[in-house]
């Protein structure tokens, strides 16, 4: 059986790792532009519509998941360790899904909305700060439960690439395979 994913959830597994990278490096330095001035508007429009975009390869990476078995990880795993893995990427998607749709509800209710790229949506809730604080404070410490479990991921990564060398950091890796 094949040991590696194959070239489209590795490549969606990197795009999206590029995408949260980036939501997160624009989502720290938006809030500490000075509220009132020109730039503020612009780069939370900006994390909005990468947020929107990002939903793409969420849904297709969850609808691969769906549709696939994925390779088998090594007999070298404890089972401790394997249940955690299994785990952080379930608590992943979870969290992935709950922060686009949390940061697009709060866009809906604020007098603002969501410029697409410069282009307005729709609004599709009204002016409501108390909604919009409740979907917002959702948005933001979920953000800081998902960075845990990226550092986790990340460091388990790096574990099975520099000490243990059991071929679990390659699989993510885009190449020939199967899957």
């Amino acid at each position: 059986m094949e040991q590696r994913y194959g070239m489209t959830p590795a490549v969606l597994h990197w795009l999206l790792a590029l995408f949260v990278f980036a939501l997160y490096g624009l989502g720290w330095y938006m809030v500490n532009i000075p509220k009132g001035t020109p730039p503020v508007a612009y780069f939370y429009n900006l994390h909005k519509s990468i947020g929107i975009v990002a939903a793409i390869p969420i849904g297709l990476l969850i609808w691969w998941r769906t549709t696939h078995v994925p390779p088998p990880l090594p007999g070298t795993l404890s089972e401790w360790e394997a249940r955690a893995a299994h785990i952080n990427h379930v608590l992943f998607y979870v969290c992935l899904v709950l922060l686009v749709a949390s940061g697009f509800i709060e866009s809906n209710f604020t007098k603002y909305g969501i410029k697409f790229f410069g282009h307005p949506l729709p609004v599709l809730g009204w002016d409501d700060r108390t909604l919009y604080r409740i979907f917002n404070r959702f948005h933001v410490y979920l953000s800081h439960f998902f960075v845990v479990l990226i550092a986790i991921h990340v460091g388990a990564a790096l574990k099975h690439l520099l000490f243990n060398r059991d071929q679990v950091f390659q699989r993510m890796i885009p190449g020939r395979s199967q899957l």
